[in-house]
């Protein structure tokens, strides 16, 4: 008698059952695909690797914690937020994820009881925890980074790094100190969805294309807009907290993220993103991403720029504006490099890196990509993922002596992975400073409106312009501090 046979589905279908369940309008394609379960073996209690998730908006539910669902060995078991409302949505998210994923995850069912927490440090506490995902917005990265692995816990941090280049150097140097594994959300660095990046890297690296002269990164910007209209703070929002170290300003709606319980609510685009209280804007918000894979073709990974230059046009350079969001729009920024090379950064560039060499170019994007309808990326529409100046180059095999680039299959499962041998993630805390570093160096050019001169050894501004020193920084409200 035939045993029958089990249906299956692919990991692709998977995703798109899942993000139709759990995320409305986000597209499944949108979803890094995750290893299979044979990663860590089976799922017993002493293998399990206990996370938490700290923050529960749009980029924890629809990317890291549904990622990490997915992965064999990783038992999700206590969620945070500062909105009371997100924090009680998140543990039926978690629960879903983890009942589709039982084909990837080793057969965990999600089917134990998931922690609600409002204060991450009483999370931190918990020793059950070994691990946590840290999705909150660009000015608590840092902090709750540091906070995280001196209580002893291994970190997946969004990215950008820090909201300021010193924060960035706080961070990296805990990490060190504490042994822990951080990994960063630099999701270009994995071949799973995106193997164009690492390939067109390992060929420049290579020399395919002979000595590298320039790169261009295309970024979008954002435009202005947002209610100034001040607004009672909602009474599930510990909005004090949600400040962090920041400054105290009135609370708006659109300077914070939407009030509605709904998933469309939790993963619209939030206001804080367009606010410079809170982040650069795009230059670090995708620039983050495609300045490090411009490092890594370069393999500038453990440096910087050397001289930075450019202008913006910001929101509040018209005299007239009224709304609250103020980080830049169009923009067009330059920076040298100590070994010759030129680095272009602007929004009328198509969005993905061109790396320029004497013997040809090789180009690597996502394609259109954006997590929520109301991102603003820039038409990609008929460029290739993947392209050189001659087809050829793209056929080139490196060979066993060649320069091979760090293997990774998927973020979150390279963390995982790590965590459990011991091995440094592809995105280490000190690679994802240097990008974030070189990216608010940027933005420093962009609102100084000069030439920054900048030492990436000793990470200091050499030429005595103190406006440029003092960006370097911000006052941090005590009681949030590190």
């Amino acid at each position: 008698m035939k045993k029958e046979k089990k249906p299956t589905i692919s990991r692709r279908k998977f995703l798109s059952n899942t993000v139709k369940t759990s995320v409305g309008t986000v597209i499944a394609a949108n979803i890094p695909m995750i290893v299979p379960a044979s990663v860590f073996g089976k799922n017993a209690p002493s293998n399990l690797i206990n996370i938490a998730a700290i923050g529960c908006g749009r980029i924890s539910i629809i990317h890291d914690m549904t990622c990490t669902a997915r992965c064999s060995g990783a038992r999700i078991m206590a969620v945070c937020d500062v909105d009371k409302k997100r924090a009680a949505a998140a543990p039926a998210h978690v629960k879903r994820n983890y009942e589709r994923a039982v084909q990837f995850n080793g057969g965990l069912k999600g089917d134990w009881e998931i922690k609600v927490y409002h204060d991450y440090k009483e999370l931190l506490a918990n020793k059950e925890i070994d691990a946590v995902l840290i999705s909150l917005p660009d000015h608590h990265h840092a902090v709750v980074g540091v906070h995280a692995v001196n209580a002893g816990k291994h970190v997946y941090l969004q990215k950008p790094a820090s909201l300021t280049i010193e924060e960035g150097r706080i961070l990296s140097n805990a990490v060190k100190k504490s042994g822990k594994i951080l990994q960063m959300g630099s999701q270009q660095r994995s071949t799973d969805p995106w193997p164009q990046f690492k390939k067109v890297c390992e060929l420049v690296r290579n020399g395919k294309i002979g000595q590298l002269k320039s790169v261009e990164v295309g970024l979008p910007g954002d435009p202005g807009g947002g209610s100034i209209t001040q607004m009672p703070v909602p009474a599930d929002l510990d909005y004090d907290a949600w400040l962090g170290t920041t400054p105290e300003v009135y609370y708006t709606q659109d300077r914070v993220h939407a009030q509605e319980a709904t998933i469309q609510g939790i993963t619209s685009r939030p206001g804080w993103l367009r606010c410079e209280q809170f982040g650069a804007g795009m230059i670090t918000g995708w620039g983050a991403h495609h300045i490090d894979t411009a490092h890594w073709g370069m393999g500038m990974e453990l440096s910087g720029p050397i001289e930075i230059w450019g202008s913006a046009k910001f929101p509040g350079d018209d005299p007239g504006y009224k709304g609250l969001w103020d980080v830049h729009g169009i923009f067009r920024t330059e920076a040298l490099y100590a070994n010759g090379v030129h680095m272009i950064v602007s929004n009328e560039l198509p969005n993905g890196v061109k790396f320029i060499g004497t013997e040809g170019w090789l180009w690597a994007t996502r394609g259109n990509y954006k997590v929520t309808d109301t991102d603003p990326v820039a038409d990609n529409s008929g460029i290739k993922p993947i392209d050189a100046s001659d087809p050829k180059i793209l056929q080139s095999v490196t060979g066993k002596n060649g320069i091979h680039l760090y293997e990774s299959s998927e973020q979150h499962a390279n963390w995982l992975d790590c965590i459990k041998t011991g091995k440094q993630p592809s995105a280490p805390a000190e690679v994802g400073h240097r990008s974030c570093s070189a990216c608010l160096l940027h933005h420093m050019a962009m609102k100084l409106k000069r030439k920054i001169y900048w030492d990436p050894v000793s990470e200091t501004i050499t030429n005595n312009d103190k406006d440029a020193i003092a960006m370097l920084s911000r006052p941090r409200r005590k009681k949030y501090d590190f």
